[in-house]
C-alpha cells in the first residue's frame, strides 16, 4: 500500500488542479477549494508542485491566505452566501423535494454559511 501512496497523491493533486482549471472558466465550479486539495496532496507527494501552487501569480495569493491565516476574501464570502441562498430558494420553490430534504440542505447551508462568515476577510497585520 505504501508503494501506491505517492502515485495516488499525485493523481489526486493533478485531478484537483484540473477541476480547479475548469472552475476558472465555469462560474459555478469553485477553483480555490480544489487547489487547496491539490496543495495538500502535492505537499505529501511532490513539494515542488506544492510550491508551484503556493507561488502561482494569481491563485497563489488565495491559497496562501487560506493556508496561512484562514482568510476568505469578502467577495468570495458574498458569492458563497448568495449562491447558497439562491440554491435553497430553488430547492424550496422549484425542486419538488420533500420538506425534510429541503430542511436538511438548508441546515447544512446555514452551518457552512456561519463558518464562511466567521473566517477573516483579509490578513491581519
Amino acid at each position: 500500500m505504501k508503494a501506491l501512496r505517492r502515485p495516488l497523491l499525485l493523481a489526486t493533486g493533478w485531478f484537483c488542479v484540473g477541476l480547479g482549471a475548469i472552475g476558472i472558466v465555469l462560474p459555478l465550479v469553485p477553483t480555490t477549494p480544489f487547489l487547496l486539495v491539490a496543495l495538500w496532496a502535492f505537499s505529501r507527494s511532490s513539494p515542488e508542485l506544492a510550491a508551484k501552487i503556493r507561488n502561482h501569480p494569481i491563485a497563489g495569493t488565495y491559497v496562501r491566505d487560506w493556508e496561512d491565516d484562514g482568510v476568505i476574501p469578502l467577495g468570495a464570502k458574498i458569492l458563497a452566501i448568495t449562491m447558497m441562498t439562491a440554491m435553497l430558494g430553488f430547492l424550496h420553490f422549484g425542486s419538488g423535494l420533500p420538506g425534510w430534504a429541503v430542511f436538511t440542505a438548508g441546515a447544512v447551508m446555514i452551518v457552512a454559511g456561519v463558518y464562511i462568515l466567521s473566517r477573516p476577510s483579509r490578513r491581519s497585520g
